[in-house]
């Protein structure tokens, strides 16, 4: 008998691929001085990361239907593992750059699987609150990363870091492999394999659609505010240990809103107005954080950084919601993880577009007070599509969820 939920082993592999992403910017001033990384190539090797989900979400997601989404998790892992190991060694910006773009094909396969893979290891009453939990793996990662990275580097090089966290990759792959059955592919196995026939079901269809769209709209605004941070506090005279952790709980907190979105799914509050609420928070929050209503000073101040928790910890509700929302709108069972990998490409999107975007409105304006206009823009735009949500819904009854049986049930249970 099995001692874990694999669907919790599921969500511990995504949170260890979040940490991919997150390990960069606590390394980027060493790397800076041991690779002679130039602020451009800093640049890059941030974005990098998102390439593979710009460019090949949607393919991806219909590979993962038809190979199986336990399997594409795990070689997903597999490749994170392998290219953070070999980039320890790396000794040249390019190479790093390199070895980052395969991280982010990496990261794609080891993530845009999961909630369809959830969705057949849970019984349709836990499904809500268990994808609710998935919705968190970005921010769960990124804020372990932003709080050990430090530490881990100080004590043993960014090679280290990179060492440690490929170790936990591969040690996530095996037990991913252990906890969750083989059976859990079977019907990717037994279904037509026609990945281009998902990929066009999926984007004929309006469901799809709206939730990356909504997707976009949330990650745009949610990396402007939480990448720009130790920036606007740096140039604010913060001390950049302070910094670092108000930035790392601001992401943090993000989860609190994505677990809570599943809860009140399961009671029965419906999916557009926690978007409603999760975008609405995130205007009244950036308003309270950065807009110039009151001279400097420590209420001041502390009253700002409530406004980024409020954002960050509310506007939760968005992503948790909208990973829900994407196993109900798929348009059919076969397509849920194309329908995942076409959010996945949205959210990647929105986070190439926007932290560009308010950057170019502050140095326009001459200052990060503006910060507001850009996320409250992207915030209303969310506003509209989750009232799109709200009727497409009314139009299209979900087709029926199925899960699977217990794992226990599953054959071919290694």
């Amino acid at each position: 008998m099995r001692r874990v939920d694999p669907a919790l082993v599921v969500i511990l592999a995504g949170i260890s691929a979040a940490l991919h992403v997150g390990k960069l910017p606590p390394a980027l001033p060493v790397l800076r001085d041991a690779l002679q990384v130039s602020l451009v190539q800093a640049g890059f090797l941030l974005s990098l990361v998102q390439l593979a989900g710009m460019t090949l979400g949607l393919a991806l997601g219909a590979a993962a239907d038809s190979l199986g989404p336990r399997r594409t998790m795990i070689a997903g892992l597999v490749i994170l593992s392998a290219a953070s190991f070999v980039g320890g060694t790396a000794s040249t910006a390019e190479a790093l750059l390199a070895l980052r773009a395969l991280e982010g094909l990496g990261f794609l396969l080891a993530s845009l699987p999961a909630p369809g893979l959830i969705r057949r290891l849970v019984p349709p009453a836990r499904l809500s609150a268990m994808l609710g939990m998935w919705g968190a793996y970005m921010p769960v990662g990124t804020a372990v990363a932003l709080l050990t990275g430090p530490a881990v580097i100080a004590a043993s090089g960014w090679p280290g870091w990179w060492w440690l966290l490929a170790g936990l990759s591969l040690l996530m792959a095996a037990g991913l492999g252990w906890a969750v059955p083989a059976g859990a592919d079977q019907r990717a196995l037994q279904a037509p394999a026609g990945g281009a026939g998902r990929i066009l079901r999926t984007l004929r269809a309006g469901g799809p659609w709206l939730a990356s769209l909504a997707f976009a709209t949330y990650s745009a605004q949610w990396l402007t505010v939480v990448g720009f941070l130790p920036t606007i506090y740096a140039q604010a005279g913060l001390q950049a240990g302070y910094a670092a952790v108000a930035t790392a709980l601001a992401a943090a907190v993000n989860m609190v809103g994505n677990i809570a979105s599943g809860r009140l799914l399961q009671r029965g509050v419906r999916a557009p107005v926690l978007l409603q609420c999760g975008y609405l928070a995130m205007v009244v929050g950036a308003i309270v954080a950065f807009a110039p209503w009151a001279e400097g000073g420590p209420a001041v101040a502390a009253a700002r950084y409530g406004g980024v928790l409020l954002f960050s910890m509310v506007g939760g509700l968005v992503p948790g919601t909208l990973f829900s929302l994407a196993v109900r709108v798929a348009p059919d069972d076969a397509t849920v993880s194309s329908t995942v990998g076409w959010m996945q490409q949205w959210s990647a999107f929105g986070q190439f577009a926007g932290p560009p975007l308010a950057a170019w409105a502050a140095a326009r304006a001459g200052g990060w007070h503006v910060i507001w206009w850009v996320t409250a823009g992207f915030a209303l735009a969310g506003m509209g599509i989750a009232a799109a949500i709200a009727r497409f819904l009314a139009g299209h009854p979900a087709h029926a969820p199925t899960a699977a049986p217990p794992a226990r049930r599953i054959s071919g249970t290694p």
